[in-house]
């Protein structure tokens, strides 16, 4: 069932605060879909305002790979037996991946926030994010479908 943008971001916030910010996300793999579990929320894009829903990757990894070749995911957030799919182009923002005008700090700072996060010490975390060359990565939603209510 497709919903409207509006909608989508609403049941991925609903959806997204129930599990501590957990989706499942697919990429295009090398032979087949790829899938991994990230912490994701929603948040303004910081170039354009536009919600965007997004997560943070760690450094060298297959999803960061995979997004390079084809920067197009799905996130699918849950909350029981109910579920929301966010598709759409993503943008990536990190040491390997400038994003003009972005300040990779306070961005990682944000999503993490956004995804349900809390740190007793933000500048230790802003240290770790940068030794492990963390990406954001910024979906910004064409299209959401999600299950009927009550099935």
């Amino acid at each position: 069932m497709s919903l409207s943008i509006e909608e989508g971001l609403r049941l991925v916030r609903e959806y997204g605060a129930a599990e501590h910010g957990l989706a499942v996300l697919v990429t295009s793999g090398r032979d087949a879909p790829s899938v991994s579990v990230v912490n994701a929320g929603v948040l303004p894009h910081p170039v354009t305002g536009d919600p965007t829903v997004a997560f943070v990757a760690r450094g060298a990894t297959a999803k960061l790979t995979n997004l390079r070749k084809d920067p197009r995911a799905t996130l699918v957030f849950r909350s029981g037996w109910e579920w929301v799919a966010a598709r759409g182009p993503v943008e990536l923002a990190g040491p390997d991946d400038p994003l003009a005008g972005v300040d990779l700090r306070q961005l990682l700072r944000d999503i993490y926030l956004a995804a349900g996060g809390e740190h007793p010490d933000l500048d230790e975390y802003d240290r770790a994010m940068a030794a492990e060359r963390r990406t954001a990565v910024l979906l910004k939603p064409a299209r959401f479908t999600t299950n009927p209510p009550g099935t």
